[in-house]
């Protein structure tokens, strides 16, 4: 299916620039490559791009997938990690243990 969608997506793109150079130029790359807008060849470009759009109209409506870009990891197993790019984060479960902070002698006072 993907092959199919990517055969798609480039018919657009022809089909896209091919009205771009008409609405700007007034000049039809399609018609001038296969002989006139009422040739057979051309006509059937017209009619594949047009297929084109109707079928990539389905995948409008279809969810984005973030996995499927080559990954099979999902968002619950990524490991972020937040730490600066200039030193260590302390780990702010000890913080309550003063013995950390201070030296033995200092604790006194």
């Amino acid at each position: 299916m993907r092959t199919v969608q990517r055969i798609a997506l480039a018919l657009l793109i022809i089909g896209g620039i091919n009205w771009g150079l008409i609405g700007l130029f007034q000049w039809d790359l399609v018609a001038s490559l296969f002989g006139g807008q009422e040739a057979a060849l051309s006509r059937v470009v017209y009619t594949l791009v047009g297929i084109s759009a109707l079928f990539c109209l389905t995948l409008l409506f279809e969810p984005m997938d973030e996995t499927e870009h080559g990954n099979d990891r999902g968002r619950e197993s990524r490991k972020l990690n937040y730490g600066t790019e200039f030193s260590d984060e302390t780990d702010a479960s000890n913080l309550n243990d003063s013995s950390r902070d201070f030296p033995e002698k200092d604790r006194d006072l």
